[in-house]
């Protein structure tokens, strides 16, 4: 069999490879919208949920799920910045380096659950924070962390070695050079790595079932006092997110259209990933383009 052949089979089997990944999620993507699709409504999105008679939504499930993601990268984002700037950077490669990147990577692939456990065990039991959207922010920020760190540790190693010593050449110091021309040039990848972690969280349910809890108390949306344990942006209350409702409903079986929630509910989620990725992409090319003048 001559090369020119056995070239046009192998990119014959590639591209039979990538056509069956994408009609299996475009199939399992398909079977959700449409399954779901139809049960969404204004009511359902803003309403609280029923729990032994039909007709109840998934407002108070939808805030959590917003209000844990955005706290859940306003504590790992930072740390996840300069853990990967220190370690692409400004670590020397040696031993204890190489120990550290191990250390994440092994991290990075615990189970939710496992996470989750520890969640309870040291933010729920041993701090005192209870079932509390705190202690699940800080769970999902342990679950997350190793994750992110390592993304963007990778989106600055791959910027050419070029644009720093064009920087040094300028009379710029290591941090000048650092936080003006190699993480504005990351920027896209950091993104990406940013919308993949978030989409993460925010369909993540193990974590959560150990310690932000399984009940949706309900919120006065006119008291907006974080002190308060009946607002809704009090983290000290606990926070049934759309992802554990999802499980809950499914698993308790108490509730009469738990089919239908759980279909449209399962819909809100995935039209909200689509829509948080589309969102961050787009907003990742507007930063690129203001902090790079391109």
């Amino acid at each position: 069999m001559n090369a020119k052949r056995v070239d046009k089979i192998a990119t014959g089997v590639l591209y039979a490879i990538a056509a069956f990944v994408v009609i299996i999620l475009v199939a399992l993507l398909g079977y959700i919208l449409v399954q779901g699709v139809p049960e969404i409504s204004w009511h359902f999105l803003t309403s609280p949920a029923l729990s032994f008679e039909a007709g109840g939504g998934i407002g108070i499930q939808l805030f959590n799920s917003f209000y844990l993601l955005f706290l859940a990268l306003l504590i790992s984002l930072p740390i996840s910045l300069g853990a990967g700037i220190y370690l692409n950077e400004y670590a020397p490669q040696n031993t204890v380096t190489g120990l550290i990147r191990t250390t994440i990577e092994i991290l990075s692939s615990l189970p939710s659950v496992v996470v989750g456990l520890f969640g309870y065990l040291f933010f729920v039991v041993q701090f005192k924070l209870g079932f509390s959207i705190l202690s699940g922010a800080f769970a999902l920020t342990v679950f997350n962390l190793p994750i992110l760190t390592r993304s963007i540790e990778e989106a600055l190693a791959n910027i050419s070695n070029d644009q720093r010593e064009a920087g040094y050449a300028l009379g710029l110091s290591r941090w000048e050079t650092v936080t003006k021309i190699v993480v504005p040039a990351a920027l896209p990848s950091i993104i990406t790595g940013i919308v993949l972690s978030a989409g993460r969280i925010f369909g993540e349910a193990a974590a959560l079932i150990y310690t932000a809890g399984q009940s949706a108390p309900a919120l006065n949306f006119h008291d907006w006092n974080p002190f308060n344990i009946s607002s809704p942006l009090s983290p000290m209350r606990p926070a049934e997110t759309l992802a554990v409702h999802i499980w809950k409903i499914n698993s308790e079986g108490i509730m009469p259209d738990a089919k239908a929630v759980s279909a449209g509910a399962s819909a809100v989620l995935i039209i909200a990933v689509l829509l948080f990725n589309f969102l961050a992409r787009w907003l990742g090319k507007r930063l690129y383009k203001h902090l790079t003048a391109e």
